[in-house]
């Protein structure tokens, strides 16, 4: 059994990027929310759709990772 470098190696880099845009997506939401905090008026409902967008954003890429990994959502 032979290992495949080049495959391994870009399931690496595309696990730590994946990994990386995960929490930093969930860190800003988690300023966001911080910073909605001390605004008032328009500014605060514009900081609050940052911040929704935040969440949105990581929520749908760990559901599309479990989309890749589950075999069930990909049978024929």
């Amino acid at each position: 059994m032979t290992i495949n470098w080049n495959a391994f190696v870009v399931v690496a880099i595309a696990t730590l990027v994946g990994a990386l845009a995960v929490v930093t997506l969930f860190s800003f939401a988690v300023r966001l929310h911080a910073a909605s905090l001390d605004r008032t008026g328009a500014d605060r409902v514009r900081v609050k759709i940052a911040e929704y967008l935040c969440y949105l954003l990581c929520a749908g890429s760990v559901l599309y990772g479990i989309y890749l990994i589950v075999p069930f959502f990909h049978s024929k």
